[in-house]
Formats: C-alpha cells, sequence, structure tokens
C-alpha cells in the first residue's frame, strides 16, 4: 500500500510519476497517467484531476472515450473538488452523501456509488493552486492523513509538467486563433454583398467571444442613425435609431470601447429591448468600427459571453477583428449603395410604359427594356448590340435618319402617329430622339423612346388589362361621362402577406414573375363572379361587385370570389411546394356601402374608381386579417345581405381607426377542409355561446365555452385570443363594458 511505503520506494514512486508525465505530451495524457498512479498507490476505485480556466473560472478534466477526447467543466467553486480549490487544503470526506457539497445526481445518472473521497488542491512547487484531484471509495479500510499527504505529493510532483503542457497548449490556442482570426478577415472581407457580410461578421465575432449573440450597426451619415440588419432572407429589416442613443450610440459618437460586466447595473442600458423580446442581457461589449482614415464607421456589439464577463483580451480581439474589416465593409457599403442606385435606375426603366432604347456614341444598340421590346415584338438576342444601321432598316429606316440627325445635331426630335413595320403588321407609334451626354458634355449615344398607339383593338386589350372590359367597351365608344354616382356596391381588398420580404428574396425580375402569376389566378376568380377589377396597389387588389351595373346577389358574389381565391391560392401553393419554392398566404376584407363611382383625375388623365367609408372599411378588414390571424373578414353590412348559407361566425364588435360607432365583422370558413380546421361547426356553436358570454362579462363561462371549442381545433388562433382577452378583462375589468373592441390600427 501506497500509505505504507518506506521513504526510499516512496522517493521512487514520485521520480516514476515525474519519468512518466515528462513523457506524456498532452493534459489528457497526463492527467491519465496521475490518475492512473493515485488511485493505485491509494488503493483507491476511482480518481479525477481537475485544472483551473483562469478566463472562464471553470475547472475542467479531459479523457479519451473511444477514438474521441472529451471534455468535462464544472465551477471552480462548485462542489467539493470546487471547494478544496478555493481553499487550497485537501480534505478527507468519509461519508461523500452527508457532505452538503457533494453532488449525488453524477451518480445517479451513472449507476456508481460514492461512498468516501480523498481532495487535494493541486499545487506547483512554488505554492500556487491549478487545480484539484480527487480519489474515491478506498478498497479498504479508510483514507487516512498519511494518503492525504501521498495524495498531495504526487499531485505536486506531477505540477510542472502539467503548467508546461497548458502553457504549451495556451500557446497553441493563441497561435490557432491568430490564424484563425486571418482567415476569418480574409473570408469576410472578399464578400462583397452587404447582407451577407454582415451576418458573416456577426457570426465569426460571436463564435471568436464565446458570445451568445453579436450585433454590427453602421451609421448612415445621410440620416445620423445608426442602424441593424436583423434576420435573413425573407425575414431581414432593419431597425434604425439616432447614431447618439444607447451603449451603441454612445460608442459611436465617442470612439470609445465600453465594457459592462453586468448590463443592469449600468445606468446607460436600456432594458426595454429585453422586456420586448424576453431576451435578459447580462454583459455587453461594444467597440467602434473604424477606418484607416480614423473615421467611426458604426459599432459592433457583443452579448452575454458563456463563463464571465468580457475580459481585456475580448476587447482587444475584438478590436483588431474591427479594425480589419473595416475595409471590408466601407467596400461593401459602397456596392451597396452602387446597386441600390443600379436597381434604381433599371427599375424605372423597366417599369416604365414607353420603350425605351439606348445607343452607344458608335450607335450600337446597347439597351432595350420590356415595353421596347413588346412593342417591337422581339427577343433581346435579335437587338441588344446590334448595329441600329442593320436593324431600322427598309420601311423603318426614317427611324435612323432621325437617329443620325440627333447624333450629329445633339437636339431632341420627336414625331406623332408614324408607321413602324414589323412583318405583316403595321404599328402607329409616338416617340422621342434625344441625346445622352455625359456631366462633362462628351457625346454617349442616343435614347429612342417609343410609345405605340396602334389599334383600337390593342387599345382595349391593354385597358382590359387594368380595368373591367365592359367599361372599357363604354370608353372606347367615347361614353367617358361614366361617374360622379352613388352606388351600392361591395368592395373587396386582398393583400399579400409577408410580401417586402418576399420581393428582398425574389428582386425585381423574379418579384415580376411572381405578381403576373398571382393576380392571374386572383383576377380569373374575381371576374368569374362578375366582378371589377379596381386597380392593383402593388401586391394588393381592389375590386367592386355591383359596379358598373349591379345584380341583386352581388355580395354572394363577392364572398364566392374570395373563397375561390383562397382556394385557388393554396393549391398553387401545392404546386410551389413541389417545385420547391415557398407559399404564399393572403388575407381579404369585404364590405358593402354605397359609395361613389366615377372618373377621378383631370382633363388629361382620368381614373375610373371607388371611394367613401365603404371603400375605407373593406381596407381596414383586410388589415384586420393580420390581427385575427383570419383570411376572410365580412362586415355586418356585407353578411346581413348574403342570401347563401356559409360557414361563418361573428367574431368581434369593433371600432375601426378613425371610426366612432362599432361595426360586427364575420370570419368566413367555407374554404377550410377538415383537416384545416377540424370540427367546424361545434368550434363555431361554442365560440358563438362563448362570443355571447364575453360580451356579457360573464369571464369565466366563455373561457369554458372558448376551451371547449380550443380542445377540438388547437389551432384556432381566434379562440385563444378571446381565452387571453377574458382573462385580462377578468383581472382588470372594464368600466362600462359594452363588449366593443377598439382596434388601434389600421
Amino acid at each position: 500500500m501506497a500509505n505504507k511505503l518506506e521513504a526510499s520506494d516512496r522517493t521512487e514512486m514520485l521520480l516514476n510519476i515525474s519519468r512518466r508525465v515528462a513523457q506524456d505530451e498532452s493534459i489528457e495524457d497526463i492527467i491519465a497517467t496521475i490518475i492512473e498512479f493515485t488511485t493505485w498507490e491509494l488503493n483507491a476505485e476511482r480518481g479525477s484531476l481537475f485544472l483551473n480556466d483562469s478566463s472562464t473560472n471553470e475547472l475542467y478534466t479531459r479523457f479519451a472515450q473511444g477514438t474521441n477526447l472529451r471534455e468535462i467543466r464544472i465551477h471552480n467553486k462548485s462542489g467539493i473538488a470546487g471547494s478544496v480549490f478555493q481553499s487550497g487544503v485537501g480534505e478527507i470526506i468519509h461519508d461523500a452523501y452527508s457532505d452538503d457539497r457533494f453532488n449525488s445526481a453524477v451518480d445517479q445518472q451513472t449507476g456508481y456509488t460514492t461512498k468516501n473521497i480523498l481532495c487535494t488542491p493541486v499545487k506547483t512547487l512554488n505554492g500556487v493552486t491549478i487545480g484539484s484531484a480527487e480519489v474515491l471509495n478506498k478498497k479498504s479500510g479508510r483514507f487516512t492523513k498519511k494518503d492525504l499527504e501521498l495524495l498531495e505529493a504526487m499531485t505536486e510532483q506531477a505540477s510542472i509538467a502539467l503548467q508546461s503542457a497548458q502553457f504549451v497548449e495556451q500557446m497553441q490556442k493563441s497561435r490557432d486563433e491568430e490564424k484563425k482570426l486571418l482567415d476569418v478577415v480574409s473570408e469576410v472581407t472578399a464578400e462583397i454583398d452587404l447582407p451577407t457580410m454582415l451576418s458573416k461578421v456577426m457570426g465569426e465575432a460571436t463564435k471568436m467571444l464565446n458570445a451568445d449573440r453579436s450585433s454590427i450597426f453602421l451609421n448612415d451619415p445621410k440620416t445620423n442613425e445608426l442602424w441593424l440588419q436583423i434576420g435573413d432572407g425573407l425575414e431581414s429589416t432593419q431597425i434604425r435609431f439616432p447614431n447618439h442613443l444607447g451603449i451603441a450610440g454612445t460608442v459611436f459618437s465617442s470612439g470609445e470601447t465600453i465594457n459592462i460586466p453586468h448590463a443592469y447595473a449600468d445606468l446607460r442600458f436600456n432594458p426595454d429591448f429585453d422586456k420586448q423580446t424576453g431576451y435578459f442581457t447580462r454583459s455587453i461589449l461594444c467597440v467602434p468600427i473604424i477606418n484607416k482614415d480614423r473615421v467611426i464607421l458604426g459599432v459592433t456589439q457583443v452579448l452575454n459571453k458563456r463563463g464571465g464577463p468580457f475580459t481585456e483580451e475580448d476587447e482587444q480581439r475584438l478590436k483588431a477583428f474591427t479594425a480589419q474589416i473595416s475595409v471590408g465593409l466601407e467596400n461593401a457599403q459602397l456596392f451597396a449603395d452602387v446597386q441600390n442606385m443600379k436597381n434604381y435606375n433599371d427599375s424605372i426603366l423597366q417599369s416604365a410604359a414607353s420603350g425605351v432604347i439606348t445607343l452607344d456614341e458608335d450607335e450600337k444598340i446597347i439597351t432595350c427594356n420590356e415595353a421596347g421590346l413588346r412593342i417591337l415584338n422581339i427577343d433581346e438576342s435579335e437587338i441588344l448590340q446590334k448595329p441600329a444601321v442593320d436593324f431600322f432598316i427598309g420601311e423603318n429606316e426614317w427611324l435612323m435618319d432621325r437617329i443620325n440627325k440627333v447624333q450629329d445635331e445633339q437636339q431632341t426630335d420627336t414625331f406623332v402617329d408614324v408607321s413602324y413595320q414589323i412583318g405583316d403588321e403595321t404599328l402607329s407609334l409616338n416617340g422621342t430622339v434625344a441625346p445622352l451626354i455625359s456631366m462633362d458634355e462628351k457625346k454617349l449615344g442616343v435614347m429612342v423612346m417609343l410609345e405605340d398607339i396602334s389599334t383600337e383593338k390593342r387599345m382595349k386589350s391593354t385597358m382590359s388589362r387594368y380595368m373591367d372590359p365592359g367599361l372599357a367597351d363604354q370608353l372606347l365608344k367615347g361614353d367617358d361621362n361614366l361617374g360622379g354616382e352613388e352606388k351600392k356596391a361591395t368592395i373587396l381588398f386582398s393583400d399579400v402577406r409577408g410580401f417586402t420580404t418576399i420581393t428582398e428574396q425574389l428582386g425585381a425580375q423574379g418579384t415580376v414573375q411572381l405578381l403576373n402569376d398571382y393576380f392571374s389566378i386572383m383576377v380569373d376568380s374575381i371576374t368569374n363572379q362578375g366582378g371589377m377589377l379596381d386597380k392593383f396597389i402593388g401586391d394588393a387588389i381592389m375590386a367592386a361587385f355591383g359596379l358598373p351595373f349591379s345584380t341583386d346577389d352581388d355580395e354572394d358574389r363577392a364572398l364566392r370570389a374570395s373563397i375561390d381565391m383562397i382556394t385557388k391560392l393554396w393549391e398553387w401553393n401545392e404546386v410551389r411546394a413541389e417545385n420547391g419554392l415557398p407559399p404564399i398566404d393572403m388575407g381579404i376584407g369585404l364590405n358593402t356601402d354605397t359609395v361613389v363611382s366615377g372618373n377621378i383625375g383631370s382633363p388629361k388623365r382620368m381614373d375610373y374608381t371607388v371611394i367613401g367609408d365603404g371603400v375605407n372599411l373593406a381596407a381596414r378588414l383586410e388589415s384586420a386579417c393580420k390581427q385575427y390571424a383570419a383570411r376572410i373578414l365580412v362586415s355586418e353590412f356585407t353578411h346581413s345581405n348574403l342570401k347563401g348559407v356559409y360557414r361563418s361566425r361573428e367574431i368581434d364588435r369593433v371600432i375601426v381607426k378613425g371610426k366612432t360607432k362599432p361595426v360586427g365583422i364575420y370570419e368566413v370558413l367555407d374554404f377550410h377542409t377538415a383537416d384545416t380546421f377540424p370540427n367546424v361547426m361545434e368550434v363555431l356553436n361554442y365560440f358563438k355561446d362563448g362570443l355571447e358570454k364575453y360580451r356579457l362579462g360573464d369571464w369565466d363561462p366563455a373561457i369554458k365555452s372558448f376551451k371547449e371549442g380550443q380542445r377540438l381545433n388547437p389551432k384556432d388562433y381566434i379562440t385563444e385570443m378571446y381565452i387571453e382577452r377574458c382573462q385580462s378583462l377578468k383581472a382588470d375589468p372594464p368600466k362600462d363594458w359594452d363588449g366593443v373592441w377598439v382596434m388601434t390600427s389600421k
């Protein structure tokens, strides 16, 4: 036994430990050797050795598990090992379970039973504590003071090797981190797309500092705001605030780093964002991003370092990182500005109704927008990069003559109702040929603008894309006095959910294609029920039923069109899913009222449309679909005039923004299937009962009915909303309750 060794044997054993650990190259090998010696010499069943990590205040040990290396970490004040490390005094625990510091959960997880423990601090020859060592369950008898002395001697003998291995490992880690930093900087600064670069920078800063999350705030000198990009792809959005507010604003304004170990103890920290998101900020490190000209571009903010507050070393590493990536950020920002300007100009060009063709100084055709390709009935490959003299030939040579004239005289030329031949078809064109001149008065080329005014048939076809075909017929017959009368009509508003994020992902061309496909489906549903398409408002649709000609079932036609729009949308989403595309969702609002219909505008430009409070309420109902997670909402005025029977429920009486009188609103569910809305009729009955009790202020019976409906369809958001609303009203009963809800947003 080790505690009975003679002095010479003990010396030989300690020398043997020194020789063995000197041969080991890694910390885990040294730990394994020490555990082997200590458990053998002290006749124990198991052993462990923990080293302190001063950067995280943790004790850690490592051991091989198969082909993998496993590391276990505990706080350096935790358990018996942490207690001995803190005190620097070894201990003998004869009954582990009677000691409050002992964590029995480990035994419960492993099935092992710890009976007694011998634990000593691991100290260097100069008395510095660098860890703690334990041996468990002496095989015979009890651990003695001599055992403790022997364990202390053995760990002290190995401490030099442990310290050296730690130092070597730390040096290697530092080199690896430096190399990784250079690799990361190289990769990040090579990225020219600003959102992608920001995402990479935030990800690498988070990993580099072992933090919970990080943010990059860039300064917008045009608005004096710091802006932050949140999320990627469809979920991407920007948060902006004045560049002097908050901790980020303080760092940007001062150019000084701020390191806050305890956020809620610092008066500069604003906890409102934590309250909104449910996130808890513990520690903050925020450094300015400064370029080579000492201009502050923004700040990098890192939150919640794991294992404790951010250190001075963390500050230096983050400063070095932001200094390296500042040039890349400037380049990416410049590229983004140029790209935005290009996209802006391209969007204007492509959205222009007139054909636009540009030629360079050598009269080679450089660009032709979509309208130009359509008017000339050609593909890009047939016109781009072609000499204009080879394209405008034969009967169309007159246009080449005008181009040459403008090129020579540098004066704009216009033409009206001129014939242009395309195969067997003759177009009538209005147009302009204008010189292109640089800022320093150099000739850049020529721009040709074309407007097709060909035939009544073409005009009717074009007009029918923007208005009801019957209305177009009346206009083409010369009856342009179509409006200024009050008529009862049912107004339909629809809107795509999350359209802004969709456009950011698809780009201009993809967005146009998506809208074309979407509108084709939706407009068919409207026109098939006799509706009049009033206008497209971005991704929104405004339509009217009962204009310009009314029927006795306009309300039902509008509702049938709405149900068909949702049904067709879901069918289209199945096709999109097969092609790996995300689904599209939408909301629809219907309202029936007396509206004013007619031509609105000036003598030069008129638009047939409808206006009035009834139109506004339909728009409000479409917007309210978001609040109620509904897809079709109709007003009480539409619902009371329906002649058909539909699966619907009254969901609220509300005062919409801008109004003083309450309006009943109904949700229509006929587009649902048994899978998308199970037990629909039973749920509607329970909901109706709950709504009646809710309006009487009987909160508990109302909650009971709503929960019965929720049990039948747990995904019914409106039921869940009313349960929460009842609970809130029960906790804080309103005065003069009338069952009316006031909407605070449009």
